[in-house]
């Protein structure tokens, strides 16, 4: 335990106040350990969350548990132990190679691919992502009205809704058109209610929307539109509808139904709605904000200047 406690206390001196005075003598150096850190800190987090998707987070559990057991044999001098888990640690090596080679490959040929750039949160534009969802979804609707199958999406803007999203099934899938469109399966758990959509993602299915109960509503209009109308009115959600009995598709936006709409027009809607409006006035926001911070530092440097 003494040479344990000797060699704990030289590392310490020799490495860590080594280092300390070091970044004393050279302050820079203090920014790129801030940068090495965050690196490193993010790579963890990173392979973490890969790790908990695939059968490797089993196997990191037991390497973490072997080295943490390799460690306190080694504190404890329990010789015959450090050696035989030293032994298997360095041989676990080419075993790990060889068992994980499918997925090693994998990991290597998707490098600069879509899939690896996503590893690293390096995804599409959020704006052009969004566009792309709202075309899966006129498929979805399209499908849904030629087989004259029911149907509410909503579409969650600016303002959240999630009290909304709690009353259905959690989802927590990327849009599809084949999902969306076998939710709303007749006779199936989840086709009543509706399907919300937040943040590029199927939030939640078989939610429960409040009811429009204007009396200037046309009579004929069903359940669907009226939930439909109903949260456009209490947000700035869009939702899409279609008949059960006709097959033809609405849409609500800002507590107005526009009936009938083709696919023509409900991709111009939604783009505008969704797409246009939001991500055109957060780009000038940006742009206000980044004029702001110009100009309050040309300021600066004019009084300091003046000083001088």
């Amino acid at each position: 335990m003494l040479n344990t406690n000797l060699s704990l206390q030289n590392f310490f001196q020799e490495n860590i106040i080594g280092y300390i005075n070091m970044l004393q003598e050279h302050p820079l150096r203090l920014l790129t350990l801030l940068i090495d850190i965050t690196i490193v800190i993010f790579l963890i987090i990173k392979l973490i969350k890969f790790a908990k998707n695939s059968r490797a987070w089993q196997l990191l559990k037991g390497i973490m548990l072997l080295i943490i057991v390799t460690a306190i044999s080694g504190m404890l001098e329990l010789k015959i132990l450090n050696f035989i888990l030293n032994s298997i640690m360095t041989w676990g090596v080419f075993a790990l190679i060889v068992i994980f080679q499918p997925e090693l490959r994998r990991a290597l040929e998707q490098l600069g691919t879509n899939k690896f750039t996503r590893f690293f949160g390096i995804d599409k534009d959020i704006a052009t992502k969004t566009k792309e969802d709202i075309y899966k979804i006129i498929i979805a609707a399209q499908e849904l009205s030629k087989a004259k199958t029911g149907a509410l999406i909503v579409i969650e803007r600016d303002i959240q809704i999630k009290d909304i999203i709690a009353t259905g099934i959690a989802i927590d899938s990327e849009v599809s058109p084949q999902i969306l469109v076998n939710i709303f399966v007749p006779n199936t758990p989840l086709h009543d209610g509706a399907v919300v959509i937040s943040s590029n993602k199927i939030a939640s299915a078989a939610c429960m929307l409040p009811l429009a109960n204007d009396t200037d509503i046309a009579k004929e209009l069903g359940t669907r539109h009226r939930a439909a109308i109903g949260i456009s009115k209490e947000s700035d959600a869009v939702a899409i509808v279609v008949s059960e009995e006709t097959g033809k598709v609405s849409i609500a936006r800002d507590g107005t139904l526009i009936a009938d709409v083709k696919e023509e027009a409900l991709k111009k809607i939604l783009i505008k709605s969704v797409v246009t409006s939001r991500f055109t006035n957060e780009s000038i926001e940006k742009i206000s904000k980044l004029k702001t911070i110009k100009m309050a530092l040309k300021n600066k440097v004019k009084k300091i200047n003046n000083t001088k």
